[in-house]
């Protein structure tokens, strides 16, 4: 069999300590193709093209066997954080 979730995610926590991270399978089970959230102290100071290496480097030793890996979030956990919405106008009942 292939890479698992867990093995992701193993990788994954091993290199950047996450404080929040989502790996989830998108190749139908066979671990081929995975889509990974990740927010990371690690981040901090850092370009999104390195935070996208960093993930990947980490992912190296099961890179032979992963088809596709797409990073979807990889933020600071300021970025994380919910943004207060901008109040409207809205008018009074």
């Amino acid at each position: 069999m292939g890479v698992t979730k867990e093995d992701v995610e193993a990788a994954i926590t091993s290199a950047l300590s996450p404080l929040h991270l989502v790996v989830t399978d998108t190749s139908g089970g066979c671990g081929a193709s995975y889509e990974i959230e990740v927010v990371s102290e690690k981040f901090e100071g850092k370009r999104l093209l390195e935070r996208h290496r960093m993930v990947n480097t980490a992912l190296v030793p099961h890179m032979a066997e992963i088809h596709a890996v797409s990073i979807k979030k990889a933020l600071t956990p300021a970025q994380a954080q919910p943004q207060p919405e901008p109040a409207a106008d809205k008018p009074q009942a």
